[in-house]
């Protein structure tokens, strides 16, 4: 007699966008509606977990600056163990899964222990965040070249390459930068950029609740402090900026 079948569990990384349901993939939504388990995290939004058919496991693996839920470890190790007990598994990440979203140190884990995986990829916050907030990441007259940082690194400090950030006709997208923002905005200038090159913060880029706040580098921080932006935010550098007022469209005049 044969033994039984060993069953064969997948993982699907999939990103989930900034966060408007409808900037999901067609491939994102199929996953989604047929998965067993959805791993998620905190910056995936309540409209895109409505995709998930009613009878999946859904499991919370959400992380904020300080307080997080699962180490990553701990997501590296449930994702094995799902997949090795047979599970279709989409662990589900906002913004696309490649982007500062440590999807390629989750598949690492998952090669080394012979799981099966499948990346799809998400519209990632520099795009969806400054599509809705009217501010072009690229533009003939005003960026060539566009950066994307991170606020903060693994060690948790934002030691990043100034000089580079600095460089005119381009724009420097930062992600995860709100609790270091006048740091940030005071190396730049330390380090050559023009007290008054334009940025924006923008928070909840995508959704009902969005809010953008432009100004200088000498002045976003006491701006942001005063319309009391919490995170998610996403910052733009740049003289694209400058371009906000007239191209805003999105939520521009919310009831």
């Amino acid at each position: 007699m044969n033994p039984p079948a060993v069953p064969t569990g997948c993982v699907y990384l999939v990103g989930a966008g900034p966060g408007d349901p409808e900037l999901l993939t067609l491939r994102a939504v199929r996953l989604l509606e047929k998965a067993d388990v959805v791993v998620y995290d905190n910056l995936v939004s309540s409209a895109v977990l409505d995709f998930v058919s009613i009878g999946a496991q859904r499991i919370y693996a959400g992380k904020r600056r300080n307080e997080h839920t699962m180490r990553q470890e701990q997501i590296n190790a449930l994702l094995v163990k799902l997949a090795q007990e047979g599970k279709q598994v989409v662990r589900l990440k906002g913004g696309d899964p490649f982007i500062f979203g440590r999807g390629g140190e989750e598949l690492q884990t998952l090669a080394k222990h012979g799981v099966t995986f499948e990346v799809v990829p998400g519209v990632t916050a520099a795009s969806g965040v400054s599509s809705y907030a009217g501010i072009p990441l690229t533009h003939r007259d005003h960026a060539q070249t566009c950066m994307f940082v991170t606020g903060h690194l693994k060690d948790g400090s934002a030691d990043l390459d100034w000089h580079s950030l600095v460089r005119p006709n381009q724009t420097v997208v930062i992600y995860m930068g709100l609790s270091g923002l006048a740091d940030i905005c005071s190396r730049m200038i330390l380090h050559g950029a023009p007290a008054d090159k334009p940025i924006a913060v923008v928070q909840d880029g995508s959704l009902a609740t969005q809010k953008v706040v432009t100004g200088t580098l000498s002045s976003i921080s006491g701006l942001v402090a005063q319309a009391q932006l919490t995170s998610p935010c996403l910052t733009i550098v740049g003289d694209v900026v400058k371009l906000h007022a007239e191209l805003a469209w999105f939520n521009v005049n919310p009831d």
